[in-house]
């Protein structure tokens, strides 16, 4: 069985951070593994506390992983402060980790700011150089690349400047009102649009998080980027369809709703 890693912090709530990471990958037919950035206070409606692990502790955790059980790809999801990031990235260099994903998670689905404002440019430095792709939604993209973004052409303009500045595969994704659920991917083949299901729902909780996952476990499967985007989009369009009514903000994604109704 195909191994993969995810780097984030944990959910109490469940539905975003490693536990949808971990629920995504294995329903994927990846093994799934772990290290924990931060615990956070969460729910539906927001991020009350978080509570950091310090980056000696989550060296100890990635190198309990990659001295046993070594991942075919990695996951980066919260990392809220600079030292973390600077932790990781030497552990990845180290262990020569391949198949990066990078989700920039900066806010929140709820609007909680998830990463220090000096954390930001360590990012760009640390992680985005080793990163197989990186996947920005468009607040972050704005951020990254300094642009407006407001439709397609936008979306295209920003994604090619973060892909010459940092040099890894970016995929800006569509929704936040821009084009629907549309992701344009940029990587040194050329750019390309993948088309996403508009879903009208409020269950939306950890869509970031688990996109970023699904990709991982298709490139630790040995599948193409592109080929794992497509069948990353096609897994959170089904979890989306059968989000759960939980909580009093923004739900939970039925992670397993491929095993319930056999359609995956």
């Amino acid at each position: 069985m195909k191994t993969a890693l995810t780097i984030a912090g944990s959910d109490s709530s469940g539905g975003a951070g490693i536990q949808a990471d971990i629920k995504t990958m294995t329903v994927l037919g990846v093994y799934a593994m772990s290290a924990i950035t931060a615990l956070t206070a969460q729910n539906t409606t927001g991020v009350s506390a978080i509570h950091e692990v310090s980056p000696k502790f989550l060296q100890a955790q990635l190198d309990a992983v990659f001295s046993d059980i070594y991942p075919d790809a990695v996951k980066i999801g919260m990392v809220s402060s600079g030292e973390l990031i600077k932790a990781i990235a030497q552990r990845l260099d180290e262990y020569g980790a391949k198949n990066i994903v990078v989700d920039p998670v900066m806010v929140a689905t709820s609007g909680a700011k998830l990463l220090e404002d000096d954390a930001t440019g360590i990012l760009k430095e640390f992680l985005f150089p080793l990163a197989t792709v990186i996947t920005p939604n468009i607040p972050e993209a704005e951020i990254l690349s300094g642009e407006k973004i407001s439709g397609p052409d936008d979306m295209e303009r920003a994604a090619k400047i973060i892909f010459d500045k940092y040099k890894c595969a970016v995929l800006c994704k569509g929704g936040h009102s821009v084009n629907d659920a549309n992701d344009f991917l940029l990587d040194e083949s050329g750019g390309e649009f993948f088309a996403g299901e508009k879903i009208l729902t409020t269950n939306t909780h950890g869509t970031g998080c688990t996109l970023s996952s699904a990709i991982a476990a298709g490139l630790a499967k040995g599948f193409s980027l592109r080929e794992s985007v497509s069948r990353a989009k096609k897994y959170l369009s089904g979890a989306l369809k059968a989000g759960l009514n939980l909580g009093k903000g923004s739900g939970p994604m039925n992670h397993a709703f491929c095993i319930e109704n056999g359609k995956w």
